[in-house]
C-alpha cells in the first residue's frame, strides 16, 4: 500500500527532480525551505500543475504517467484541497459549506466512507453548523475546509501550509485536530510546511527538500536522528521516540514512558496506561557522562552507544548521536566534550536528560 511520486521539471533558474515512496496511510510532510518545491509536487498531484514528466500512483490507482500519456484532470483525482486561506463560500452556512463537499463525493470505491456525523465530532464543529464564515475564527475556518475536504470522499487529501496564515494561537487550536486526521481518514495526507513544529506534532512521515531535491525520506523519526542532515543543525534539533505510558507515579507527579528501548521519566500527563505517546527530546537538553554521577536532579540517565559524531563548523560544536536499544537519541557537545570522555562510535555512554525538558506530543 503506497503513495509513489516522481516530478521532474526544469524551471528557467532551477530544476526540480524528486522521488519518493510512502505508506498510502497517514501524514506525510513535505519539509524545507520557501522555494524548495513543496507546493510544486503538491500542485503535480493534484493536477493543477503539469511537470514536464510526472508518475503519480496510489497503490493500483494511477493519477499521471506521462512517459505512458496518462495524466487525469483535477475532478477525476479524487484529491481533497486544503489551503492557507479556508476558501469557504460566505454564503453558506458551516453545515451547507460542509454538505457541499458531501454532494461532490463520488463513490468510495472501496474505501471506508467518511461520514458527516464523524467529521462534525473529529473537528469539533457542531456548535458552528448554523455560523457563516464570518463569524467563525481563523482557526474554525480551517477545521471546516478541512472537514469539507474529507467529505468530498477525497483518495488523497493535500494540505498546503494550512496552518501558515494563523497566530500561535490558532496554531495551537488547531493542531490536535490535524494530528488526529492520519488516523481517521484512512487516507494518504500529503502536508506542505516549513515550520518543524507542525512537522513534529503531525508527521508520521517525512520528504526533507531543499532546492529541489530530496535530501531524504523516510519515518519521521528516522530522519529526524540523522546528524547529517540540515534538521541536525537546527537551534532546534531533536530526537523523536514512539513510544507509550508506562505508569504513573502520582505522588511524585512523574509518568515514565517507554520509548526507543528506554524509559523516561516526564512531567506527569493526563494519559492511559499503553496510549501511544511521541517524545522530542532537544539535542541541547542531552548531556553525556561516562560514568552515573551521584546526588543529581536529573531523573533519566540512560545507557547507550555512540553511533556517530558529527562536526557542525558553524557552531563550532559536535552532534553526537546515541544509540538506545530502539531509536536514537541526539546530543549537541563541544569537541572537547568528545575529547575529554574519549568519545567515539562504539564507546558505551549514559545520556541524562532533564525530565522537564522532554516534550511528550502525543
Amino acid at each position: 500500500m503506497i503513495f509513489s511520486v516522481t516530478v521532474k521539471h526544469r524551471f528557467p533558474a532551477a530544476a526540480l527532480d524528486v522521488a519518493f515512496n510512502v505508506p498510502s496511510r497517514g501524514i506525510t510532510a513535505l519539509f524545507g525551505p520557501s522555494g524548495a518545491g513543496k507546493s510544486s509536487i503538491l500542485g503535480a498531484a493534484a493536477g493543477s500543475w503539469r511537470p514536464d514528466a510526472c508518475r503519480i500512483t496510489i497503490d493500483n490507482d494511477v493519477f499521471a504517467d506521462t512517459a505512458a500519456g496518462i495524466w487525469l484532470p483535477p475532478e477525476h483525482r479524487r484529491a481533497g484541497l486544503v489551503f492557507q486561506d479556508a476558501r469557504l463560500f460566505p454564503h453558506l452556512s458551516v453545515a451547507a459549506n460542509l454538505r457541499y463537499g458531501l454532494r461532490r463525493a463520488p463513490s468510495t470505491g472501496g474505501l471506508d466512507a467518511i461520514r458527516f456525523d464523524d467529521v462534525v465530532s473529529l473537528l469539533n464543529i457542531g456548535s458552528l453548523l448554523s455560523r457563516r464564515p464570518h463569524a467563525l475564527s481563523g482557526g474554525e475556518r480551517q477545521r471546516v475546509a478541512i472537514g469539507r475536504a474529507l467529505l468530498s470522499q477525497p483518495r488523497v487529501l493535500l494540505m498546503d501550509e494550512p496552518l501558515a496564515s494563523l497566530d500561535e494561537a490558532l496554531k495551537a487550536e488547531i493542531l490536535p485536530y490535524l494530528a488526529a486526521l492520519g488516523a481517521v481518514a484512512g487516507r494518504p495526507v500529503l502536508y506542505v510546511t516549513h515550520a518543524l513544529d507542525e512537522v513534529t506534532r503531525l508527521a508520521d512521515h517525512l520528504v526533507l527538500i531543499e532546492a529541489g531535491q530530496i535530501l531524504a525520506a523516510g519515518p519521521l523519526s528516522a530522519v529526524a536522528e540523522r546528524a547529517d542532515l540540515p534538521l541536525a543543525r537546527r537551534d532546534d534539533a531533536a530526537a523523536l521516540l514512539e513510544g507509550t505510558v508506562a505508569g504513573h507515579d502520582t505522588a511524585r507527579e512523574l509518568t515514565r514512558i517507554a520509548a526507543g528501548g528506554a524509559c523516561f521519566w516526564v512531567p506527569l500527563v493526563e494519559a492511559a496506561i499503553g496510549a501511544p505517546a511521541r517524545l522530542r527530546i532537544p539535542a541541547r537538553e542531552v548531556i553525556l557522562a561516562g560514568r552515573a554521577p551521584e546526588a543529581i536532579s536529573v531523573h533519566n540517565i540512560v545507557p547507550g552507544t555512540v553511533r556517530d559524531i558529527v562536526r557542525d563548523e558553524h557552531r563550532r560544536t559536535v552532534i553526537v548521536t546515541v544509540a538506545l536499544g530502539h531509536g536514537t537519541l541526539l546530543a549537541r557537545v563541544t569537541p572537547d566534550a568528545v575529547s575529554r570522555l574519549g568519545l567515539a562510535a562504539g564507546v558505551s555512554v549514559l545520556a541524562l536528560v532533564k525530565s522537564a525538558a522532554i516534550e511528550v506530543i502525543r
